[in-house]
């Protein structure tokens, strides 16, 4: 008998949703497999926003992939009516030479892409809610800005669903083998066969993905909301943009304007300081004291006004592979009949609508046009 299915989508985060849209938009028979509830917070697609940026610190290599996810942004807010970006601008601050802004500008300059070089005089005279060093200075791109996680992961979710996925939550896989002819996954449901599967596991990876040869290593992230003295006005997003700020020490925090409300405070963290490594099932979801103790005096630096009051924070958990670069491709040891896409390494998001598109390509044909050779499951690390 034929299997009932062309793809098995394991997990439908933010990755996942989005390959079993381009999969079924595709006209093929999709079987999408959720641990969780849609749009869930249990894994590391939540907590209301994502910085999205193209002027790329982290290798220019990034950069014509962005181009095209942006495309797919517009895209998906169109055909589903959805409010999935917000592109209020963004700075990269710190020393000239830090990575954050020595990064950034190299691959605004290779791929000629629009920014602006801001000392620190003129990023306090633009953006009044942020006090840099007088020797920091900033790379600005108009086109930065912020991704919804839950709500883009919901629209790709409703359009697979549109071209006729079979959506399945609150079913894990138990576990999955590949054979001759295609691979079988079983869940505590039942066992399901298609002619390929697409494994987007998230902080799940070491689990799922043993034998890929690419170690991933998961730790425990903490994302903050705090109140502003006078209220969030000055915060909103016409005024206060997405921003990465390294100090002298190379730390990093990250934040985003004011988007939940006059209540809702303004969302900061750390990025990759003091992770804890966790599985998903050891994970401290609670946040203590002294972590809201240096998150506050981290930001006090750079946004005196921000940490006036604490008001919530939220984990979420970071799969990072040794060289900090993502995994997408066949599996190198069942490469007729599995993709994978995993290791997102706290950098991911932003890229979610050209993965799907990236694992639709690997799954119906075993290659992509896209560039993703520094993906390769087999590079040196």
């Amino acid at each position: 008998m034929a299997p009932a299915y062309d793809v098995i989508v394991l997990g439908l985060g933010g990755m996942g949703s989005a390959a079993a849209a381009h999969l079924a938009a595709r006209g093929t028979r999709v079987l999408g497999l959720e641990r969780f509830g849609p749009a869930h917070d249990r894994g590391s697609s939540h907590g209301g926003s994502r910085i999205t940026r193209q002027s790329y610190l982290e290798d220019p290599a990034y950069v014509p992939l962005l181009l095209r996810a942006y495309e797919l942004y517009e895209q998906v807010a169109r055909d589903t009516g959805r409010d999935i970006a917000v592109l209020c601008g963004g700075v990269m601050v710190g020393r000239p030479d830090s990575r954050t802004v020595a990064g950034s500008l190299r691959s605004a300059q290779q791929w000629d892409l629009p920014h602006e070089m801001l000392d620190a005089k003129e990023i306090r005279r633009r953006f009044p809610t942020l006090t840099p060093g007088a020797g920091d200075v900033a790379l600005y791109e108009a086109r930065a800005g912020l991704l919804r996680p839950e709500s883009t992961v919901a629209a790709h979710l409703q359009l697979a669903d549109r071209h006729g996925a079979d959506l399945r939550f609150e079913e894990p896989a138990t576990r999955w083998e590949s054979f001759g002819g295609g691979v079988r996954v079983h869940t505590a449901q039942g066992s399901y066969s298609a002619g390929h599967l697409v494994i987007c596991p998230g902080a799940w990876a070491p689990q799922l993905l043993a034998d890929l040869g690419v170690p991933v290593r998961v730790e425990r992230q903490v994302m903050y909301w705090f109140q502003p003295d006078g209220g969030t006005g000055p915060y909103l997003p016409e005024r206060h943009p997405v921003y990465i700020w390294e100090d002298a020490a190379g730390v990093q925090i990250y934040g985003f304007p004011a988007i939940d409300g006059p209540d809702g405070g303004v969302k900061v963290a750390f990025f990759r300081q003091g992770g804890t490594p966790c599985t998903p099932d050891t994970i401290d979801r609670t946040v203590h004291d002294h972590e809201v103790a240096a998150m506050a005096r981290q930001t006090s630096k750079f946004l005196p006004g921000l940490p006036a009051t604490f008001l919530s924070a939220a984990t979420c958990m970071y799969s990072s592979t040794p060289d900090e670069h993502f995994v997408i491709a066949r599996h190198p040891a069942h490469p007729d009949t599995v993709s994978v896409a995993c290791g997102f390494s706290g950098h991911g998001f932003k890229f979610v609508t050209v993965v799907g598109e990236i694992l639709a390509d690997l799954a119906l044909t075993g290659a992509t046009s896209h560039p993703i050779d520094l993906f390769a499951p087999g590079r040196p690390l």
